[in-house]
């Protein structure tokens, strides 16, 4: 595998300077647009956005960051804290001068987009979110077939391969040999693979810690907010997922299920016209209802 930077058209390539980080981030768009940042999932990074931002591009200006531990960006220390992520985000979107933004976000970047959604609901105008259940549905026993493959990230050994995470389990379709080099390259860099365990233990296992005590339930999200999944996510099946979140009212001030026929939970390669389709249909709804 190569760790040279993946190719993908209309993109170009920046690196935001913050405090003990030097974050990639891929752009393409209307210059003029109104901006929207993309949150990649795991063991993903920008390139999970090479087909879906080109369709959101001719009206926003789209920012597609490498998160710390993954892709090309370089952090000074790799230990992560449950915010930290989030806290990389905001140093990010200060140094771009964006103090609004739509967010569309894939699995570990969906904790990173509702962190920030909740904490800043002003600087939010939409929020999208991918394969990942809102933070105030309820934990049961039902959930656990989505966090089976957690032990074996939060135990991480330094060189051991994680392309199992692409199994039929995940994925509605094989997934290319090259599209998941190119998705694990990175991790050829010792500091690339040695931030796995530290974004399961110290990131993801606190969060869904804190969704499983209900923390979530307590708050109200206030963005404009539309849950994605594909119907084939083994895991989240549309009646479990609408069962166990509830009344979004109660937590939510508009919030909205969407299902995709033909994807699992790596829905941006499955399905990505429509995935492009419902994110730029919500976006535009939320604008005109603002």
């Amino acid at each position: 595998m190569d760790t040279q930077m993946p190719e993908a058209s209309g993109f170009e390539h920046l690196t935001v300077t913050t405090p003990g980080l030097a974050t990639h981030v891929a752009v393409t768009g209307d210059r003029d647009g109104d901006p929207v940042v993309m949150l990649h999932g795991f063991p993903q990074h920008w390139w999970q956005w090479r087909a879906i931002a080109p369709m959101l591009a001719e009206r926003y200006r789209v920012y597609c960051p490498d998160q710390r531990g993954s892709g090309w960006t370089v952090a000074a220390n790799l230990r992560m804290e449950r915010e930290t992520c989030l806290n990389d985000l905001i140093g990010v979107l200060d140094a771009l001068g964006l103090d609004r933004v739509r967010l569309d976000c894939h699995d570990m970047g969906a904790i990173t987009g509702f962190q920030f959604a909740y904490r800043h609901p002003e600087r939010v105008e939409a929020l999208v979110m991918l394969s990942v259940p809102p933070p105030f549905m309820s934990f049961g026993p039902e959930m656990m077939s989505g966090l089976r493959h957690m032990p074996a990230l939060v135990w991480h050994r330094p060189g051991r391969s994680v392309a199992g995470l692409f199994d039929p389990a995940h994925v509605a379709q094989p997934m290319p040999p090259g599209t998941v080099e190119t998705y694990l390259a990175p991790m050829q860099r010792p500091e690339i693979d040695g931030a796995v365990r530290e974004i399961f233990r110290h990131m993801a296992v606190p969060e869904a810690t804190r969704i499983a005590r209900g923390v979530y339930r307590k708050q109200r999200l206030q963005p404009p907010t539309l849950c994605v999944f594909g119907r084939l996510d083994r895991p989240f099946p549309e009646e479990l997922v609408r069962r166990l979140s509830g009344d979004p009212a109660r937590y939510a001030d508009r919030f909205d299920f969407a299902f995709v026929d033909g994807a699992a939970h790596f829905i941006t390669d499955d399905a990505p016209d429509a995935v492009a389709e419902l994110v730029l249909e919500h976006f535009v709804a939320a604008e005109a209802s603002a």
